[in-house]
């Protein structure tokens, strides 16, 4: 397990040769944000297909990334789960899912969460619950992606997945009580606005109450920056949730969340 305990470059030109070799061919991890936005993702997914013979689905899915508008490491990254997933259904090659979502190289199980969030065929529960393992991937921008691969249906079957998620809030692993309220945030970050959420953010108290006091700094992040964006159309729903939980729970915890929750309206 090596490629975990690297440091990492600094900057894109520091990357060792072999270590960039590597990542592009799969056999390691990206042990940062630099080393991640360096893969060159057509590369590794040209070795990917190659190793697994289905080299037969390397055109359609580059067509993918050509087709795109704007091309950055998100966009390409969703491009090939999505075309990835249309080849596997036109294949019956269900096999070929299963070895992204276990592969060693973080950015092959970033592809396998979007075949997950791109996939029609499976409704929200599905969705989820496959979702789910890689809330707690050991790699920061596996856990990032997957959020962001299952939004778009979470916004769709809002109630649903609120009632959902509230159900894991209470999980002992703080990567999936973080994933309950990153999935939702009304704002959020590199994605669409859930328009519902930013008018009404009463919606996901049932997500958020269970939280307000959670023992990791991970999750009283999310559910700070939450409720700061709440804050954006709603301020008046924030300022009275605070005031209340501030009444219900004198934590160190919950008086953390409060300030990173007003930090705007203040």
């Amino acid at each position: 397990m090596n490629e975990i305990k690297r440091k990492g470059a600094r900057s894109a030109k520091d990357i060792p040769t072999d270590i960039l070799a590597q990542l592009n061919s799969g056999e390691i991890e990206t042990s940062n944000l630099m080393e991640w936005l360096a893969v060159d993702q057509r590369l590794l997914l040209e070795n990917l297909l190659a190793e697994n013979q289905r080299m037969n689905y390397l055109k359609p899915v580059l067509s993918k990334i050509d087709q795109l508008k704007k091309q950055t490491v998100n966009t390409i990254n969703e491009a090939i789960g999505t075309g990835i997933l249309e080849q596997a259904i036109k294949n019956n090659d269900s096999d070929f899912l299963t070895t992204l979502s276990l592969h060693k190289a973080d950015l092959v199980r970033c592809w396998a969460a979007y075949t997950i969030g791109k996939n029609e065929n499976l409704n929200i529960n599905e969705t989820l619950n496959q979702i789910k393992p890689f809330s707690t991937d050991k790699h920061f921008g596996v856990r990032e992606i997957c959020w962001l691969a299952v939004r778009a249906k979470v916004a769709q079957n809002l109630t649903k997945s609120i009632e959902i998620l509230s159900k894991w809030t209470t999980n002992q692993d703080e990567n999936i009580r973080r994933f309950t309220t990153e999935t939702t945030r009304p704002r959020g970050v590199w994605c669409e606005h859930i328009e519902e959420l930013k008018q009404n953010p009463k919606l996901a108290l049932p997500i958020l109450e269970p939280l307000k006091s959670d023992s990791a700094k991970y999750v009283q992040d999310s559910v700070g920056n939450w409720l700061n964006d709440a804050s954006k159309t709603q301020p008046d729903f924030v300022k009275e949730l605070c005031k209340r939980w501030e009444k219900e729970s004198g934590t160190k915890q919950t008086r953390y969340i409060v300030k990173k929750a007003l930090r705007t309206v203040n």
